[in-house]
Parts: C-alpha cells; sequence; structure tokens
C-alpha cells in the first residue's frame, strides 16, 4: 500500500512538471485495454444476439408441424406460406394453433436473449426485428418463410406487453369482423409503430424501440402483397377452422 502510495504520488509530480510518466502512461494503457475488452465482448455479444434472433426466427415450425401430421409441404399448399393461417388450411385448427404459439416464441425469445445478453435496447427491438427477418426469409427453406405478424407480436411482448395485448385484441376483432386473417395481420402492422411512437413520446420505453415497429411493419407489408391485391379485386379467401380439402 505503501509503495503504491510513492508510486501515485511520483506520478502526479512528474505529471505537474510536464515530464512524462511511467506510471501514468501505464495507468492510461491498462484504462485503454480494459475499454477495449469491454467494446469487444459488447460487440461479440450483440452480433451473438443478432444472430441467435436469425436462427431462432428461421426454424420453419409450420412447415415442420405440417410434415409431420399430414406428411405434406405446406409450401405446396395454399399461400405457399409457413404462417399459421397456411398451416390452419392445411392441417387444422390444432396444428395451427401449435404453429402460431412457436411463431410468437420466437420473437419473445429473440428480444429476451438479446436483454440478457447486452442490455441494450436498440439490440433488443433489432433482434425482435432480426427474428421476423428470419421467419420471412428462412434459410433453411431457400429463403422463404411467412408474413411474421405472430413473430411480431410476440417481439412486442418482450419490448412492451401491453402492445402485445392490444395487437392481439384488435387484430383478433379485425379477423372477426372481416374473415381474413390479411386484414388482422395489415391492422397490426399499422397499429404497433403507433403505439410505441406514443408510448416514446411520454417517456415510457425508449425511441429505439421504433426499430422494431416500424421494421416489422415494413416486413409484413411486404410480404403481404399479393393478399393486399387480392383484398382489392375482392378475391381474399376467408378463414374457416377446418382444413382446405
Amino acid at each position: 500500500m505503501a509503495l503504491l502510495m510513492v508510486l501515485r504520488s511520483a506520478g502526479t509530480r512528474c505529471g505537474r512538471a510536464g515530464l512524462p510518466s511511467p506510471l501514468n502512461q501505464g495507468i492510461i494503457r491498462l484504462v485503454l485495454i480494459g475499454i477495449n475488452a469491454r467494446v469487444r465482448e459488447m460487440v461479440i455479444k450483440s452480433v451473438l444476439a443478432l444472430a441467435i434472433a436469425y436462427i431462432l426466427g428461421a426454424i420453419p415450425f409450420g412447415l415442420i408441424f405440417v410434415r409431420a401430421t399430414t406428411g405434406k409441404d405446406i409450401r405446396q399448399l395454399g399461400s405457399g406460406r409457413t404462417g399459421g393461417t397456411n398451416v390452419l388450411r392445411a392441417a387444422g385448427p390444432l396444428v395451427a394453433f401449435l404453429s402460431i404459439l412457436c411463431d410468437f416464441a420466437k420473437g419473445w425469445g429473440a428480444v429476451k436473449i438479446a436483454r440478457l445478453l447486452t442490455g441494450i435496447p436498440a439490440l433488443e427491438a433489432a433482434s425482435g426485428l432480426i427474428a421476423v427477418v428470419g421467419h420471412n426469409y428462412s434459410i433453411f427453406i431457400g429463403f422463404k418463410g411467412g408474413a411474421g405478424t405472430m413473430t411480431t407480436i410476440g417481439g412486442a411482448l418482450g419490448l412492451w406487453p401491453l402492445s402485445c395485448a392490444i395487437a392481439v385484441v384488435v387484430g383478433g376483432v379485425a379477423i372477426l369482423l372481416t374473415r381474413h386473417a390479411s386484414v388482422g395481420s395489415i391492422v397490426v402492422a399499422v397499429l404497433l409503430p403507433l403505439l410505441f411512437a406514443w408510448r416514446a413520446s411520454l417517456g415510457r420505453l425508449p425511441w429505439s424501440y421504433m426499430i422494431h415497429s416500424l421494421g416489422t411493419t415494413a416486413l409484413t407489408l411486404w410480404s403481404l402483397r399479393p393478399n393486399i391485391r387480392r383484398l382489392l379485386a375482392g378475391s381474399e379467401r376467408k378463414v374457416t377452422l377446418h382444413r382446405s380439402r
């Protein structure tokens, strides 16, 4: 302890005299090494969180469950998507519910893992978004997938639980009134950015959460372009609680 005090005193005197101090240089070097190590660790954790989010999102649960229960390839049925609506038509409500639950968990899990690894709000939001990218463009099935609505809502649950509840209720009402799943997805896609912007404007959420809500809106609307054209033409299929024959 006494030696450390002497060294510090010597370093201080050298610094005041304008002389180079080996002790000061050593301290600065150690500080820089520590900062660089922390930065490297955070970069690695951030990349890991995003990679996990994509892989998690890319797991094609709809394809897996439909193939396991019917022996069919969902990509060759209906819309060709792996999401809950097409699973419902291909394998019935029970399998669709299981698929929806797993797709939902992908978004929620991506946000939670990012929070655990980094604790950075922007990374949490980005991970939720990347999970939707994985769902829509899965590396496991030739970069195809679904529209990402349930994975989006799962991510919203991880970021702000109330937004998830509102989205489920409003989106569900839209589906019940129109009997079009695509209308519910569009409503949710438009609603979430409004909810997050309102909450952030009150200072209750970080604005960086808009990365998730705006990004997923763009992904959903882009994926639903064929549905939007059919809705405008009046030829969009309605949702029924039985599998297609």
